[in-house]
């Protein structure tokens, strides 16, 4: 096993530990002492632990690391982004509130997003890579969809767009009620 495939293991196998005890990064923070932000990248399999930041992490579900490396621990095929998981909040600015409803340990080709508008709120983005496309659902209210070089586009609850996303755009809610819309990314 490679040192990244270690991290990768050790990283799943704290979330799904953390997902079995139903606790939050914050509430295993608060455990073990680790910050919510170390925590989030070992989980992602970004940071490979060192002894002692493990050991304390262990202590945080009141295991030692023996335990916590060599326990069996049974995985569902069915994963799940609760909805008062913190971690899965991607962005949260300009009256908008990003969810990722996709698991952030996947290696993905899509990616699904929740886009919880509030009052005049707005998503800016940045063109993505070459070929990258996006589809958005209104699923209540309504925004408006504006991408580079074009005219806005008025999307009203049950309306979808499909469009390119390598090009600046963004989304808006011009109105003084609150919208939510589904968004699904692609590369190609």
């Amino acid at each position: 096993m490679s040192d990244n495939d270690i991290s990768q293991e050790f990283g799943r196998r704290i979330a799904v530990l953390r997902r079995s005890h139903k606790i939050t990064l914050d509430q295993l923070a608060d455990r073990s002492g680790v910050s919510r932000s170390m925590l989030s990248q070992i989980e992602r399999g970004m940071a490979n632990p060192t002894l002692a930041v493990a050991a304390r992490i262990a202590e945080g579900f009141g295991l030692s690391i023996a335990h916590l490396v060599e326990a069996e621990i049974r995985t569902s095929l069915i994963e799940i982004v609760g909805s008062e998981d913190e971690q899965a909040i991607f962005a949260d600015k300009k009256g908008c509130r990003v969810r990722t409803l996709s698991p952030l340990h996947r290696e993905k080709d899509v990616e699904f997003y929740e886009l919880a508008f509030s009052a005049r709120g707005t998503l800016d983005s940045d063109a993505h890579f070459a070929g990258t496309r996006e589809i958005l659902t209104v699923a209540s209210g309504s925004v408006t969809l504006t991408i580079s070089g074009e005219d806005p586009v008025q999307l009203s609850s049950g309306d979808s767009a499909n469009y390119p996303a390598d090009r600046r755009h963004s989304i808006a809610n011009e109105n003084d009620q609150p919208s939510v819309c589904y968004l699904v990314v692609t590369y190609s």
